[in-house]
């Protein structure tokens, strides 16, 4: 079975293993040890900007340390695509990284009680089984697991 490692900057995440976008040893680590990774970001111009610094990283990782790393995709989080600003950032990734990184389709809305889960330590699924976010984590598992086959 492969790793799947994402790299997060919040504390919830859909992986067996969440490490934090900061750059240090971890980050390196963690690219080290995985063989696939999906890369989180907020519709935010900050964050996108950061994303450019995380795959220089990882294409550096993979020259130097991990030569069979992958990127499994882009996923985008806290997403509010009622704002214009959200939807023109998300156009922009999807033009940006078209044919060469996977966006993926499922976006993970924006929401208060992801906060509120991740602050009570416990996972979106047993914190609000039935919101936008639970089902918005289970299409993305689906979506990823069919990329698979």
């Amino acid at each position: 079975m492969a790793k799947v490692i994402v790299l997060a900057s919040q504390k919830s995440g859909v992986g067996k293993t969440t490490a934090s976008v900061n750059l240090g040893m971890l980050t390196i680590n963690a690219l080290a040890a995985a063989d696939r990774i999906i890369i989180p970001t907020a519709p935010k111009y900050l964050d996108v900007k950061g994303l450019e610094q995380l795959l220089q990283t990882i294409a550096k990782v993979k020259r130097q340390i991990n030569p069979t790393l992958a990127i499994e995709g882009i996923l985008v989080t806290m997403s509010n695509t009622r704002t214009n600003y959200s939807r023109d950032i998300i156009t922009l990734l999807e033009e940006t990284y078209k044919g060469k990184i996977k966006i993926f389709c499922n976006k993970i809305p924006q929401s208060v009680r992801v906060s509120e889960a991740s602050a009570a330590g416990v996972s979106i699924y047993i914190h609000e089984p039935n919101g936008n976010a639970a089902k918005a984590y289970e299409s993305l598992t689906l979506e990823v697991l069919g990329d698979e086959k």
